[in-house]
């Protein structure tokens, strides 16, 4: 099951290891929403996003990239949105179809860590999603791989 909990995503609770999960989107930009808090905790998740879109390896929607910036806590940073502002039509960035991608690879990178999961309510606010298609996600991934989830509510 999801917890949710009011607090900040960037300070998980709990005990053991944690991944800390946010959506970024497939043309390398950072410096909008969830990932202004990330960064004025670690500079190294920035810094690898940056690294990985200038070299273009496996850079593409639904691809995570896993930064490890303490000894039990890492950052995924899963591209779930394509391009950033919404299409003429109105077409929101965030593809749910990458989203479900990602969030399969960070249940094996969970259960190879034995690692927890925390985020805020991932690809809902620049991203342009609905949580209520964000929720059956997260559970048909992580729920039902047996791995503990809790979402942040910023107060």
């Amino acid at each position: 099951m999801i917890e949710y909990r009011k607090g900040d995503a960037t300070n998980p609770v709990g005990t053991g290891k944690k991944i800390i999960v946010h959506v970024c989107n497939d043309i390398g930009g950072w410096g909008k929403g969830f990932v202004v808090a990330i960064s004025r905790k670690w500079k190294e998740p920035e810094k690898q996003y940056r690294e990985w879109h200038r070299h273009s390896d496996g850079f593409e929607l639904g691809a995570v990239q896993f930064v490890q910036v303490e000894p039990d806590l890492w950052i995924a940073n899963l591209i779930g949105e394509h391009k950033i502002d919404r299409g003429v039509d109105g077409t929101v960035p965030l593809r749910y179809e990458a989203v479900e991608k990602g969030l399969i690879q960070i249940v094996e990178k969970a259960l190879d860590l034995k690692a927890s999961v925390h985020m805020p309510r991932i690809g809902c606010g620049l991203a342009g999603g609905k949580w209520e298609f964000i929720e059956p996600l997260i559970t048909k991934t992580l729920s039902e791989s047996g791995i503990q989830t809790t979402v942040y509510d910023f107060e």
